[in-house]
């Protein structure tokens, strides 16, 4: 077969690359319907990564997040015409780790080529089937980071959860805030951001504070930092200031640059610094049974959609990162190509 792949060969410079692929009998077709872009392949689109990690990772297709159709399969039980979102991480080996963090793994958009392709093979094992192709369905791999973040603190918590503070007002803190809201109906969320106007979207929350503009007397169980950047330097000194004795701290955003923490009050307090990151096959089922659960997520997630371009084109693919810059949630691509 011969596929398209959309390569980013150096800082906002998209080429064609024509590759005849094989089709083995573990593997199906899927064509893209909805592409959404990361801040992570804005970083590559934009030459914000350190110069020699791009030495190194390009040229490379972009976008981990997508949901697609299938076109081609020699199973039964992948029948074409089958909607499926497209795992994004690739274990190659049995391992006592989970597979997202896997050294030995590869990641799409990353390690391995992403889903800007004209269609994609992938493995039978690297796609599950969602019963809808609903735009806001792209947001199932930034719900199984939350999934596999849950997972992690759901393994070390073991008090109460009185009240949780999620840190950030982007599209992973509102993806977090509401699957918590979902699941922990009792516990008190409180969600702390940067921007008053985006934190005006978490309808659901009970508590928003502006981070300059917290109470003095705020406390809470537990945090989840879901900022990145160097913002999260900031967001980690409030919430270690700020939180209860032995509570968890979920870190969920990804800074390039080391950050300064206040070690001495960490042990003072007897916390617990979690890192996360990505997410495994389980994650994306969790998040897939969660939507069956609770239909009405769909249409949060629908507030969060900033754009959906249709992409026919290299030159709607630029305009596409062009107009997330100025996003203040998602940009979402119609893969028309």
């Amino acid at each position: 077969m011969i596929n398209v792949r959309y390569k980013l060969v150096e800082p906002r410079n998209i080429v064609e690359e024509f590759i005849d692929e094989d089709v083995l009998d573990d593997e199906i077709i899927v064509k893209p319907k909805y592409l959404s872009i990361c801040h992570a392949d804005q970083r590559y689109y934009q030459g914000n990564r350190d110069k020699k990690v791009l030495s190194q990772k390009l040229p490379l297709s972009l976008i981990h997040e997508g949901i697609g159709e299938i076109i081609y399969s020699r199973d039964d039980n992948y029948k074409v015409g089958t909607n499926v979102v497209m795992l994004p991480n690739i274990a190659t080996s049995k391992s006592v780790f989970k597979e997202n963090y896997d050294r030995t793994s590869k990641f799409r958009g990353s390690t391995c080529d992403g889903f800007m392709q004209n269609c994609v093979v992938c493995k039978k094992k690297n796609v599950l089937k969602i019963n809808s192709d609903k735009t806001s369905m792209v947001f199932l791999e930034l719900m199984s980071v939350v999934f596999n973040a849950l997972d992690g603190f759901n393994n070390y918590n073991k008090k109460n959860i009185e009240s949780v503070a999620v840190y950030g007002d982007g599209s992973l803190s509102f993806i977090m805030s509401l699957i918590l809201r979902k699941l922990y109906p009792n516990t008190k969320i409180i969600v702390i951001g940067k921007h008053q106007e985006k934190l005006d979207y978490f309808t659901f929350v009970d508590e928003k504070y502006v981070i300059d503009k917290v109470p003095n007397d705020l406390r809470y169980s537990h945090a989840f930092e879901c900022v990145g950047g160097l913002g999260s330097e900031s967001a980690i000194k409030q919430i270690i200031d700020t939180i209860d004795p032995q509570g968890i701290v979920c870190l969920l955003g990804v800074c390039e640059y080391s950050i300064q923490i206040n070690t001495r009050l960490v042990l003072e307090k007897g916390l617990c610094l979690l890192g996360n990151s990505r997410s495994s096959i389980d994650d994306f089922k969790k998040a897939i049974s969660f939507i069956d659960k609770y239909p009405d997520t769909l249409n949060y997630l629908n507030t969060i959609i900033s754009d959906i371009v249709t992409v026919k084109d290299i030159k709607d693919m630029d305009m596409a990162f062009m107009i997330d810059t100025s996003n203040p949630f998602k940009t979402i691509m119609k893969w028309d190509v």
